[in-house]
């Protein structure tokens, strides 16, 4: 499946954002796995809702960050498409 600005994604069953307050670390729960995601992974995967359009989580983290749409859009798409492949996210 292609990720476009138009689409709304959500966590796959058993999948979740959560963050290990000890070792100061951003984690994807999945059933008998994890995996740790660093830099603007966090921030991105934070505003995966189940409601929101892709494109409308590019302008809320253009907002946030001052940075290029086009910058922003880039890293997005190829982060949630990645995460889509991998059945983490799911439309």
């Amino acid at each position: 499946m292609s990720v476009t600005e138009d689409t709304v994604l959500s966590f796959a069953r058993g999948h979740r954002l959560q963050q290990d307050r000890v070792r100061d670390l951003w984690l994807v729960q999945a059933p008998e796995k994890a995996f740790i995601i660093e830099g603007a992974a966090p921030h991105i995967l934070g505003l995966v809702d189940g409601e929101r359009a892709v494109g409308t989580i590019i302008e809320v983290l253009t907002e946030q960050f001052s940075a290029p749409r086009e910058v922003i859009s880039t890293d997005v798409l190829a982060l949630l498409s990645d995460l889509t492949e991998k059945g983490v996210l799911r439309a």
